[in-house]
């Protein structure tokens, strides 16, 4: 069978639990197809370069596949079917990548950086500069 990675971007509107419900369909629809899904990366809700759609976020899902090319078009034709993807792309390799992919590597980066300067997702807190005080120069 033939080896691809998959990553496909999810609207904004769709919340986690709906995404993790749209991975499992499309997991399914490999696997009916004599496929299997090896590696499944979500790699949360990112922003975009320029809009897709009307969206300016979405949330980034990275698939490793191995399946014949039939299982594949079912799989690509029930994602264009679908309106909560905004954008996909399958590429075909040699072999799969092991271990975290370039998009979960730059996620825990992320992670680390705001746990380190005390940021929270809604962008309130931290950013590693003390409160001035009243009346202080500035």
């Amino acid at each position: 069978m033939a080896l691809y990675e998959h990553v496909f971007i999810a609207r904004q509107d769709a919340a986690e639990a709906q995404v993790e419900q749209l991975i499992e369909h499309l997991k399914g629809v490999i696997v009916a197809g004599g496929g299997t899904v090896p590696k499944q990366e979500y790699w949360g809700l990112r922003s975009l370069n320029f809009k897709i759609k009307k969206n300016r976020k979405g949330h980034y899902v990275l698939l490793n596949i191995d399946a014949p090319w039939p299982a594949v078009a079912e799989f690509e034709r029930q994602l264009m079917l679908n309106e909560d993807i905004i954008r996909h792309l399958t590429i075909r390799v040699e072999e799969l990548e092991e271990g975290p992919s370039s998009g979960m590597l730059a996620k825990q980066a992320r992670e680390r950086r705001d746990a380190k300067w005390g940021r929270r997702e809604d962008g309130e807190g931290g950013g590693g500069y003390e409160p001035r005080e009243e009346g202080a120069a500035p």
